[in-house]
């Protein structure tokens, strides 16, 4: 039997409600955050105090993972994109993770069905633009200019 290789362990700043710490466990083992967050907020309520101490030492030991931004660096690029009228693209690079029990990190299938086939759609939209160009007497014109 194959097992699973997991990544490196970071804290996750952009899902994170404090420092990312929960978020950056929850992306390690493949849970949801609320899981991660629940399991900790228990452990102190129990009488695990040390639970903030771990907490705090996440905090400082482990890295921001790569290519995350924080909520401040979010609202600024997202400020810098309307000013400039900069459009990002509709469509992500990241795959969709569909989960099986409630615990584990994904989506829904029913969701999951849904952005799948959102996606779908815009590539169409994207192919039938391209179709268009590609049929129309503009690109040959400019493909006969070019063999010039």
């Amino acid at each position: 039997m194959k097992q699973k290789r997991r990544g490196e362990l970071y804290r996750n700043s952009s899902q994170g409600k404090i420092a990312g710490v929960c978020a950056g466990l929850a992306d390690y083992f493949g849970w949801e955050t609320w899981l991660v967050r629940i399991l900790v907020v228990s452990g102190v309520l129990l009488g695990m105090g040390w639970f903030i101490v771990i907490y705090i030492a996440g905090w400082f030991i482990l890295d921001k993972k790569p290519g995350t931004l924080n909520k401040k660096e979010q609202k600024a690029q997202s400020q810098y994109a309307a000013q400039t009228n900069h459009v990002e693209p509709e469509l992500s690079s990241e795959s969709i993770k569909v989960k099986s029990r409630i615990w584990q990190a994904g989506e829904p299938p029913k969701q999951a069905f849904h952005d799948i086939r959102n996606k779908f759609k815009s590539l169409e939209r994207e192919v039938r633009v391209m179709e268009r160009y590609v049929t129309s007497p503009e690109f040959t014109v400019s493909r006969e200019i070019n063999k010039l």
